[in-house]
This record gives structure tokens, C-alpha cells and sequence, in this order.
């Protein structure tokens, strides 16, 4: 999952550059930090490809395979300014995400995850995607969520998430499912979205 602020860009991270092809300034960062973003978004999946709407499977093997694996995806979504992705992001079909919610935070990972509970009570925010740059749409999602699933070694792990972190792990298991943002907005933004894609711009809410 990708930042969402006020300012719209590639994921709604705020920095100020020159766009290019129609696409925002995004404010507040210095051309190392872009240049690396730059090349964190090459290596991550992208709108279109058919690997994004097909359903992971389980992690079955606890190795060092898994942990490089881990590490790499971190290393993305830091460089690529998100606070979350999933393996199917990158091409692996596996039920695995990571996800850094606070900036000061250890990055974690989350395999084969589970959503045991969610709250009735719900709220609509911005939300952005790695996997489909310049596009920010609202998304009604619950505020709690209980999700229950392993580490790197295989431990039983268990999250009690509320606002943001509920939010981005919705996301993110939403991925291991083939399901996107575009999937879970209204229509109309839906609509303008994919228009926005097919024409190569930015896209927010405040756009309609």
C-alpha cells in the first residue's frame, strides 16, 4: 500500500518534482529518495498484469528462501515510500506481505495471513497502490481488524490492528486475494480512474 496525502503523486508521497507525462508533483523529497523510488516501482508489479488478480497460495516452507525473500520486498516498499506490500506484487504467487505503518518502526512481515474479525464500524480514506502509480481512491474499510498468521521462522502471530494499520493489512491481504483498490471504490471513482490510466494521468477523488 502506498502513502496517500493531501498532495497527489505516484502513491500520493509528498515531494516536489518537475512531473512527467501528466503526472503530479509530489512534494517533499530529494532526488536520491526519488531516484530510489524510481527503481523500487520498476521491480513491482503493475496495473494490467494478470498476476495481480489471481489468488496466492500458502507458504509451506520456512527458510532462508522465505527470509531474502522478506527482506527484498522490505527494501521495496521502504524505497518505493509505501507502508505495505504483498508478494503477488513482485510476481510470487505466495501469501506474504510486509507492512510499516509508522515510519519509526521495525518493518514486519506477516505469512499466510488470516482475517479473523472486523468491526462493524467502518471508515472512508484515501488510499493509493504501488501497483497502480498516480491513482488515489476512497476506500470504505473497517476500523478493527483481528488477523492471525506466522513470521519468517513460523510462529503464530496475532494482530489486533485499528485505524491505519487495519486499514493497510485489508490492503495488503486484499492483494494475496487478486482484489485492488479499484475493486473496493465506488463507481464513479472506479470510472475515472481507469480513464485517468488508459490517458496516462493522475487521478484523486477531488478530480471528479
Amino acid at each position: 500500500m502506498a502513502r496517500a496525502e493531501e498532495a497527489l503523486s505516484a502513491e500520493a508521497a509528498e515531494v516536489e518534482v518537475e512531473p512527467e507525462g501528466g503526472e503530479e508533483p509530489v512534494r517533499g523529497y530529494d532526488e536520491e529518495t526519488l531516484r530510489r523510488r524510481e527503481a523500487a516501482l520498476a521491480q513491482i508489479v503493475q496495473f494490467g498484469d494478470p498476476v495481480l488478480k489471481s489468488k496466492a497460495s500458502a507458504v509451506t516452507e520456512f527458510d532462508q528462501a522465505l527470509s531474502d525473500e522478506i527482506e527484498r520486498m522490505v527494501e521495496l516498499m521502504k524505497d518505493g515510500l509505501g507502508v505495505g506490500l504483498a508478494a503477488t506484487q513482485v510476481g510470487k504467487l505466495r501469501r506474504l506481505l510486509v507492512f510499516q505503518t509508522n515510519g519509526d518502526a521495525t518493518p514486519q512481515e506477516l505469512v499466510n495471513p488470516v482475517i479473523e474479525w472486523l468491526s462493524e464500524e467502518t471508515e472512508s480514506s484515501p488510499e493509493g497502490c504501488l501497483s497502480i502509480p498516480r491513482v488515489i481512491v476512497e476506500v470504505d474499510r473497517p476500523l478493527y481488524a483481528r488477523v492471525r498468521g506466522q513470521d519468517r521462522t513460523g510462529a503464530e502471530v496475532l494482530i489486533e490492528a485499528s485505524g491505519h494499520e487495519a486499514r493497510v493489512l485489508q490492503h495488503e491481504i486484499d492483494h494475496l486475494d487478486g482484489v485492488l483498490i479499484l475493486d473496493r471504490t465506488e463507481k464513479k471513482q472506479r470510472k475515472g480512474a481507469l480513464k485517468a490510466l488508459r490517458r496516462g494521468e493522475s487521478y484523486s477523488p477531488h478530480d471528479d
